[in-house]
């Protein structure tokens, strides 16, 4: 491709630095969740004999098959019979079949957490909301189980902002209410979300024999600080206090202003928009009031794990073509049509190698020196403790922040014989490359 026009400019060096984050962690899952569930306000809350359904379903949390086996070894010690369901609205390319693998990826299956899992996409109406919006709820978690309790983990949401965002009351509403359920309330606008999903799950806490659900928080290395059973009843009010300590704990880019960010990776199992605009700080409405503003982004993979789901990819300037050629158009089409976001599927300028993406992303940014440009490359939105960043940045700006470390020297921005980076990856996450 003749883009060999815009390498105009030496490029800056750049180095290594170590970000200080939250390090609070769980060591013992089993210990944390026995301590959760066996309190005597929320052991009395399992019907014993009963039929109690497990909802899981969220990417990307840590160590989730750990906490949903220790939840099974709970509820069955408690005198009930557990079973898993997926709760994951229309993910898995919204079938039965799809959930069902995307559990087995994130290491929930029945030898591995010790109950069956019964997945199905039929919904029943539990009521209707907000002047006729029906509330869908899983049916074989509906009429099979005696009680229900999700396990969700509490974080700041990439869409929209409120008392609550994601959590509970959000896998409660939408990813209960599988496709037809997450399909009906995205029609409604995600701007509705902040008073609408609580109305849903109220709604649902109350017919669908929901006593409690676990709630999970993680530090900034995105690792389990936090485990929780929260009552049903006080659902609303705590979600509200747990997103505030996930919001504290959350890991975000040093700085004011970046030109380029480097993304190794982007996946579902990073973030629902593959990488987490409360990072990036942007969105497909712009740019969001928080810093460090960003002119460029280059996303340079998905993840394994996101299975060809490239939700979000739009959010990006240039990506690597390797990444374009990874896109499953039914899982991410399913997953955009739902959310009623066609735009998070758009494909962004496409190069081949890392050089042209850094000199492209460099030539698309305003008011920019390539000699002086301010770039970082992270491996993803959820690993943030180490990043490489160039040294016109860290001199005028990260030197004196407090919060980050160097660990080496300056080096030029190098690449091999086929335009890959050829140094970079020391202290990031391994990406392939």
């Amino acid at each position: 491709m003749g883009l060999s026009i815009f390498e105009r400019g030496r490029l800056p060096r750049w180095l290594p630095v170590r970000q200080e984050l939250d390090t609070t962690e769980i060591t013992d899952i089993p210990g944390a969740v026995a301590e959760a569930v066996r309190a005597p306000h929320i052991a009395s809350r399992i019907p014993e004999g009963g039929q109690v359904a497990i909802a899981v379903g969220s990417r990307g949390i840590d160590r989730i098959a750990e906490v949903t086996a220790a939840v099974v070894a709970e509820v069955r010690r408690l005198g009930a019979e557990p079973f898993i369901v997926p709760a994951m609205g229309s993910h898995g390319g919204a079938t039965a079949e799809g959930q069902v693998a995307m559990l087995a990826h994130l290491g929930v299956t029945e030898e591995t957490v010790g109950a069956p899992i019964r997945a199905s996409m039929e919904t029943v109406v539990l009521g209707h909301v907000a002047g006729g919006v029906p509330v869908y709820f899983d049916k074989i978690a509906a009429t099979l189980a005696d009680a229900v309790i999700p396990i969700a983990r509490v974080k700041p949401h990439t869409d929209f902002k409120g008392p609550t965002e994601s959590g509970l009351i959000k896998m409660i509403a939408i990813g209960l209410g599988k496709q037809h359920g997450a399909d009906t309330l995205h029609a409604q606008g995600d701007f509705r979300f902040p008073e609408l999903l609580p109305q849903v799950a109220e709604l649902s806490l109350e017919r669908a024999r929901i006593p409690f659900g676990i709630a999970l928080v993680e530090n900034g290395r995105s690792r389990l600080a936090h485990i929780e059973a929260v009552p049903a009843e006080t659902t609303y009010e705590r979600e509200k206090e747990l997103l505030q300590m996930a919001r504290e704990k959350l890991a975000r880019l040093p700085g004011t202003a970046l030109d380029v960010l480097i993304i190794d990776r982007i996946g579902k199992d990073i973030s629902g928009t593959g990488a987490d605009a409360n990072v990036i700080n942007r969105y497909y409405r712009g740019p969001l009031a928080a810093k460090p503003t960003i002119q460029r982004i280059i996303v340079r993979d998905l993840t394994d794990d996101t299975d060809g789901n490239a939700s979000g990819i739009g959010m990006a300037d240039v990506v690597l073509r390797r990444a374009a050629e990874r896109v499953d158009v039914v899982k991410t089409y399913m997953n955009c049509i739902t959310a009623k976001k066609p735009e998070e599927a758009r494909i962004p300028l496409t190069v081949d190698t890392d050089r042209q993406a850094l000199y492209v992303a460099l030539a698309c940014c305003i008011g920019v020196m390539t000699e002086t440009a301010r770039i970082a490359r992270i491996p993803d939105t959820k690993h943030l403790e180490r990043l490489w960043v160039s040294e016109p940045w860290w001199e005028a700006e990260l030197m004196h922040a407090g919060t980050l470390t160097p660990e080496g020297a300056p080096e030029p921005i190098a690449f091999d014989h086929q335009g890959m980076f050829a140094n970079g990856a020391a202290g990031l996450r391994r990406t392939g490359t």
